[in-house]
C-alpha cells in the first residue's frame, strides 16, 4: 500500500472504532500507531513515542483545560446554574414561552462559566425541566429548549473546543474566544426566536408564568451579576493582554469559587466533586490529545492532507464551495460522532485544505473563521438527530419523554443553526469583527 492509502485506511478505521463504542483516546493512538509502523516503520514509531507524550504535555497552555474546566465545575457545585435561571426567569418568564426563552437565557450565561455543552444541558435541566413541566410546557418545547440550550455551552467563550483548536492551530485562544461572542449571541437571539414562533404556533405548549414584581426581578439580578463580571474580566482581559489565557482561566476559576461559596451553594463535598471530575475529564481530553498527536504525526507522513489540498486546488472549484462540503461533513459526522474525537480526527485533513483556499483574508484570519464555523458545525451535531449526544443526556434525564418528542421539539433550533451557519459562512466579518477592533 502507498502512503496515502495508509492514510485513508486510518481514517476510515479510526472512525469504524469510535463508531464501535471504542474510547476516542485509545482509538486514535492505535490506528495512529499502526499507521506510523506501516508508513516509516516501528524503530521510527519507538523513537517518536520516547518523545511524544513530553513534547504534548510539557507546554504551559495545556493547563488552561482543566482551570476552564474547575471553573465550571464551581459554577455547577455552587448552584450558580440555578441563580442564573431564576434571574432569567424573573425578567423573562411572563412572555410567550418565556420560561423556554429564560432556560436559553439561562444556558447562555452558565456558558460563559462553564465551556461544555453536556454539562450545561445536564445541569440546567435539573433547573428549568421541572419548572417548565410544573408550568404545563409540552415535553417536545421542554426537552428541545434543554437540549439545544446546552449547545451554548461550548460556543460562547470559554469553550474547550475552541481551548483545545487554539493550541491544534497556534492561534491565541484570547481572540478565538473574543470571535466566538457574535456567533454565541446570534445563536441565542435565534433560538429565542425560535421558542417564540413555537408558542405563538402552538400556544397551549407555553403558557406564561406570572409576572414577578421588579424588586424581585432586581434582586434574582443582583446574584448573578458577579458571574458576568466574571465572563466579562476573563475573556477581555486575555484579549486585552491583562493576562494571558492561563492566567485568566486561574482569575476565574478562583473569582467563581470565591462567587459560589459567597451564595451559599459551594461546600467542602461539593468541593471534593469539583476537584475529582475536573482531574477524570482533564485525564481524558489529554489522552484523546496524545492520541490526536500521533495520529496526525501518522497522517503527515501518509501526505494525506498535502495531497488532498492539491487535489482541491487542481478541481478549480470555488472556495465557498470547498467550504460547503466540509462543513456537511461536519454535520454528517456530528451526528453520529463525539465533537472532540470530530474536531481531532479532522484537523489534519481540513486545516492545509483550508490554508490552501483563496478567501480574500490572511492565513490568520482564515484560521480563526474556520474555528468558529467547526465550532457552530459541532454543536449542530450535538443535537442533530439520530445520534446527537444532548439528545441522549435530556432525554435520560427525562425519562417520560418518548426520544421521538426530544426530536420534534429540536427540530427548529435545528433549522435556526442551518441560517446561523450559512450567515457566519457568506459573512466572515461576524467573526472577525470584534478581534479587528484591538
Amino acid at each position: 500500500m502507498t502512503g496515502f492509502e495508509i492514510g485513508i485506511a486510518m481514517f476510515v478505521g479510526a472512525l469504524l472504532l469510535i463508531g464501535l463504542r471504542m474510547p476516542v483516546g485509545p482509538a486514535m493512538l492505535l490506528v495512529g500507531g499502526l499507521g506510523y509502523a506501516a508508513i516509516a516503520g516501528w524503530s521510527p514509531l519507538l523513537a517518536s513515542l520516547k518523545t511524544l507524550t513530553f513534547s504534548r504535555f510539557s507546554s504551559y497552555t495545556l493547563s488552561v483545560i482543566p482551570l476552564f474546566l474547575l471553573m465550571g465545575d464551581f459554577a455547577t457545585k455552587g448552584g450558580l446554574n440555578r441563580a442564573l435561571f431564576r434571574a432569567a426567569r424573573a425578567w423573562m418568564g411572563h412572555w410567550r414561552g418565556g420560561l423556554a426563552v429564560a432556560t436559553v437565557g439561562g444556558c447562555a450565561a452558565f456558558g460563559a462559566i462553564c465551556g461544555s455543552s453536556l454539562a450545561t444541558a445536564a445541569t440546567m435541566s435539573q433547573v428549568a425541566g421541572p419548572e417548565m413541566r410544573r408550568h404545563g410546557y409540552s415535553a417536545a418545547l421542554s426537552t428541545g429548549t434543554l437540549a439545544a440550550g446546552g449547545t451554548l455551552g461550548i460556543l460562547i467563550p470559554p469553550s474547550v473546543i475552541l481551548v483545545i483548536y487554539a493550541i491544534y492551530t497556534e492561534q491565541s485562544i484570547g481572540v478565538l474566544f473574543v470571535a466566538a461572542v457574535i456567533p454565541g449571541l446570534i445563536a441565542t437571539a435565534g433560538y429565542m426566536l425560535v421558542v417564540n414562533l413555537y408558542a405563538r404556533l402552538h400556544p397551549r405548549s407555553a403558557p406564561p408564568a406570572e409576572r414577578l414584581p421588579y424588586a424581585e426581578r432586581f434582586r434574582a439580578t443582583a446574584e448573578v451579576w458577579p458571574v458576568l463580571l466574571v465572563f466579562i474580566l476573563v475573556v477581555t482581559g486575555i484579549y486585552a493582554g491583562w493576562f494571558s489565557a492561563t492566567e485568566g482561566a486561574a482569575v476565574g476559576a478562583a473569582a467563581t469559587f470565591v462567587i459560589a461559596v459567597g451564595l451559599g451553594g459551594m461546600r467542602w463535598p461539593g468541593l471534593k466533586e469539583a476537584l475529582l471530575s475536573t482531574a477524570e475529564t482533564t485525564g481524558l481530553i489529554f489522552l484523546v490529545l496524545l492520541g490526536a498527536e500521533l495520529f496526525s504525526a501518522a497522517l503527515a507522513l501518509s501526505r494525506v492532507p498535502a495531497e488532498l489540498s492539491a487535489a482541491v486546488a487542481g478541481m478549480d472549484l470555488p472556495p465557498l464551495v470547498v467550504l460547503g462540503a466540509i462543513l456537511v461533513i461536519y454535520f454528517i459526522l456530528g451526528c453520529f460522532m463525539e465533537s472532540m474525537a470530530m474536531v481531532l480526527l479532522t484537523l489534519p485533513i481540513f486545516v492545509p485544505l483550508m490554508l490552501g483556499l483563496d478567501f480574500g483574508l490572511n492565513p490568520q484570519q482564515v484560521l480563526v473563521w474556520f474555528g468558529i464555523l467547526v465550532l457552530v458545525s459541532v454543536e449542530v451535531g450535538m443535537i442533530s438527530p439520530p445520534f446527537g449526544m444532548n439528545l441522549f443526556v435530556i432525554n435520560a434525564m427525562a425519562k417520560d419523554v418518548p426520544m421521538g418528542e426530544t426530536y420534534r421539539g429540536v427540530a427548529g433550533f435545528v433549522v435556526s443553526d442551518v441560517v446561523r451557519i450559512a450567515l457566519l459562512t457568506l459573512l466572515p466579518w461576524l467573526s472577525l469583527w470584534l478581534p479587528g477592533l484591538w
